[in-house]
C-alpha cells in the first residue's frame, strides 16, 4: 500500500466515522433496554501480577483470574483499548481457566513504549514476553482481538518456538492480516479525492478529530462508535465503555500506532502459526468483515471459522456467552489434543 493511499484511507476513517455516527441515531432509538447497564466493565482481574518487562525495557501491566493450576488463556486487546475489553471472558471463564490479561505498550496501565516504538513487531514481542513470564513451561491458548490478533501473528513470526510448544492454540477475534480498512472504509474512501499529504499528517488529522469529537457535547462519540464498531443490539454501557477507552488512549497511539496499522501486511507471518487456530468474527463487523476472516482462514495452516451472530467488531463484549462457549470449547480441544498426542507417543 502506498503512503498516499494509506493517507486517504486514514482520513476516510475519520470522515466515515463522523458521517456514519449521525446516521445511527435511529438505531439507538429502536434497540432493546440495556439490562446490564449497572455492570462495571472497568473492574480488573483480582490477581495483580505486577509488570512484565518487554525486550526494550517497556513495562507491561499484567493481571490474572482463576486458579493458577487451571489451563491457561492469555488475552490480548485491540487498538486504543485495554484489558477490560475481556471483562466477560475473565469473569465467565476463570472457574475453568487461569485467565491472564495485560495491556499492550502505551495502552491502559502499561508504560509508554520505549523509544516510541509502537510497531506491530514490538507488540508481538510484548505478547511473547508475557507468555514467557506467565505461561512458562506450561501450555496455554492465546486469544487476540483486532490489533491484539495481529500482535499474536507478529509474535508467531518472531518467536515461532512458542507456537506448538508453550502455545497450543490461538483464537483470533475480529482480525485481519492485511487490508485492515477494506471493510468500513471501502465505500467512503472510493469517493474521496483530496490531497492529504503524508501519512503522518493524515493520522495527526484523525487524532485531532478524535479529540474534538470526544470532547464535544452529547452522545456523538457513542454514535460514531455504534456506527463503525458494533452490531445493532450492542448495549449502550458497552458502547460507552469503548468510547471512554478510545478517548483516554494517548495521542501517540492514535498517530504512530494508527500509522502502523494503515500499512500492515502480516500475510508472510501466517505460515508460522501452525497450531490449531479459531477465527471468529461478528456478522455485523464493518472493520474486519466476515470476508476478511474467510481469507484469513484460507491462508492459515490449521484454522476454522466461526461467525458470531448479531455482533460487530467487539463480539466478546456484544455476545459474551456465545464467545465464551466458543473459546472454552476450542481451548479444551487444543489442550486436550496435546495430552492425547503425548499419550500416544508413550
Amino acid at each position: 500500500m502506498t503512503k498516499r493511499r494509506a493517507a486517504v484511507l486514514t482520513a476516510g476513517l475519520a470522515v466515515s466515522a463522523v458521517a456514519g455516527g449521525f446516521a445511527a441515531r435511529t438505531v439507538l432509538r429502536r434497540r432493546r433496554p440495556d439490562i446490564e447497564a449497572d455492570e462495571d466493565l472497568s473492574v480488573l482481574p483480582p490477581d495483580d501480577l505486577g509488570f512484565v518487562e518487554s525486550f526494550d525495557g517497556t513495562k507491561l501491566a499484567v493481571r490474572a483470574a482463576g486458579e493458577p493450576s487451571n489451563p491457561m488463556l492469555v488475552f490480548v486487546h485491540g487498538f486504543s483499548l485495554d484489558m477490560t475489553t475481556w471483562h466477560h471472558q475473565w469473569t465467565g471463564l476463570s472457574d475453568r481457566f487461569r485467565c491472564v490479561l495485560f495491556d499492550l505498550r502505551s495502552h491502559g496501565r502499561s508504560e509508554p513504549a520505549a523509544s516510541g516504538d509502537l510497531s506491530l513487531s514490538a507488540m508481538g514481542r510484548d505478547v511473547a514476553a508475557v507468555i514467557d513470564a506467565t505461561v512458562g513451561r506450561r501450555q496455554g491458548v492465546v486469544v487476540g482481538h483486532s490489533l491484539g490478533g495481529m500482535a499474536v501473528l507478529a509474535a508467531a513470526e518472531s518467536r515461532p518456538d512458542l507456537f506448538g510448544g508453550t502455545v497450543r492454540g490461538v483464537a483470533l477475534l475480529g482480525t485481519a492480516a492485511s487490508d485492515l480498512l477494506r471493510g468500513v472504509m471501502g465505500s467512503v474512501t472510493g469517493m474521496l479525492r483530496p490531497r492529504f499529504g503524508s501519512l503522518s499528517q493524515a493520522v495527526d488529522r484523525v487524532n485531532r478529530l478524535r479529540r474534538s469529537v470526544v470532547a464535544g457535547r452529547g452522545d456523538v462519540g457513542a454514535l460514531i462508535a455504534r456506527a463503525t464498531q458494533f452490531g445493532p443490539d450492542a448495549p449502550p454501557h458497552v458502547v460507552n465503555h469503548i468510547v471512554g477507552l478510545a478517548a483516554g488512549a494517548p495521542s501517540e497511539v492514535w498517530t504512530d500506532g494508527l500509522a502502523e496499522l494503515m500499512d500492515v501486511d502480516l500475510r508472510h507471518a501466517l505460515g508460522h502459526l501452525t497450531v490449531p487456530t479459531l477465527v471468529a468474527v461478528g456478522d455485523h463487523d464493518r472493520v474486519t468483515p466476515p470476508a476478511a476472516a474467510m481469507i484469513l482462514v484460507g491462508e492459515l495452516p490449521d484454522a476454522r471459522l466461526e461467525i458470531v451472530e448479531g455482533a460487530g467488531h467487539l463480539p466478546m463484549l456484544e455476545r459474551p456467552v456465545a464467545v465464551n462457549d466458543l473459546l472454552a470449547g476450542f481451548a479444551s480441544r487444543a489442550l486436550r489434543g496435546r495430552a492425547a498426542r503425548r499419550r500416544r507417543a508413550t
